[in-house]
């Protein structure tokens, strides 16, 4: 098996090349390859392949040639990855597949509209958030007040008091069950400064990861709620590095680095 591996702000995936959707691509051999002891290693996993071919996204062919098909580290299948999106991008325009510019990216959460060179960060067009509503996450026994916001996944993002640096995110946050009924990535946040604000994420079938795209505008959400602003330009600092989240009246924009690294063959 053909793979390559990539990074966005320390968000890693391996992508697998399959443009004619005859990868058998099951949740153990993905778990198998996001392995970092027994595998390859990372976030997830990214399968590129002709979205005239995948029947459940066969209808946004006409907007977009390629589908990122996301599954998580354990094998689980997600609906949309920010992160994963911008170095899909990166992808195909460094192996030839689009060219550099503007262009869309079929995913389970509709198409992402993502521009990018051959140099220099990727921005992708993440769609309008929606809130909906309020919940609550414990972490460490401790309770925190979050914000509901689908971004084509589901996020619980909140800005706390305590530093994000000092929290145990090596387990799966507690949540409102019937809130999220199909789990829920969680992000811990400090307001740092002006539209400035430092962000952990764990994410559901993952774990703690250095970044994630989705929970990145997520947060910038629910940063801009508590300052009472629905637009503008945050700057999201994860462990990964640093994010830029910008909210207008009808969208959102995320923008970062997107480094391919390697590329190889596994045997399976």
């Amino acid at each position: 098996m053909r793979f390559v591996k990539g990074h966005g702000t320390e968000n890693d995936f391996v992508i697998l090349p399959d443009p004619d959707g005859e990868l058998e691509l099951t949740a153990a051999r993905v778990a198998a390859l996001c392995d970092r002891r027994a595998g390859i290693g990372a976030d997830g996993v990214l399968r590129v392949t002709r979205t005239k071919l995948v029947p459940e996204v066969a209808g946004q062919a006409g907007e977009a040639e390629w589908f990122m098909d996301y599954r998580n580290a354990d094998g689980g299948i997600a609906e949309m990855c920010g992160n994963g999106t911008r170095v899909f991008a990166r992808y195909l325009v460094e192996s030839g597949l689009m060219d550099e510019g503007e262009f869309g990216v079929a995913t389970r959460g509709g198409v992402r509209r993502v521009r990018l060179a051959r140099g220099g960060d990727v921005s992708v067009d993440m769609g309008a958030p929606r809130v909906l509503g309020e919940s609550r996450a414990v972490v460490g026994g401790r309770e925190y007040e979050g914000v509901h916001v689908d971004m084509g996944n589901p996020h619980l993002a909140c800005v706390i008091g305590d530093p994000v640096a000092g929290l145990d995110l090596t387990r799966q946050p507690a949540f409102d069950p019937e809130a999220f009924p199909h789990g829920v990535n969680v992000e811990l946040l400090n307001a740092v400064g002006p539209h400035r604000i430092v962000m952990r994420v764990h994410e559901r079938g993952v774990g703690e990861t250095r970044s994630c795209g989705t929970g990145t505008v997520a947060s910038a959400v629910a940063a801009a709620r508590l300052a009472g602003e629905s637009t503008g330009t945050w700057e999201v600092e994860v462990p990964g590095g640093t994010l830029t989240v910008t909210l207008d009246e009808h969208t959102s924009h995320l923008a970062g680095p997107a480094v391919l690294v390697a590329s190889g063959e596994i045997l399976i």
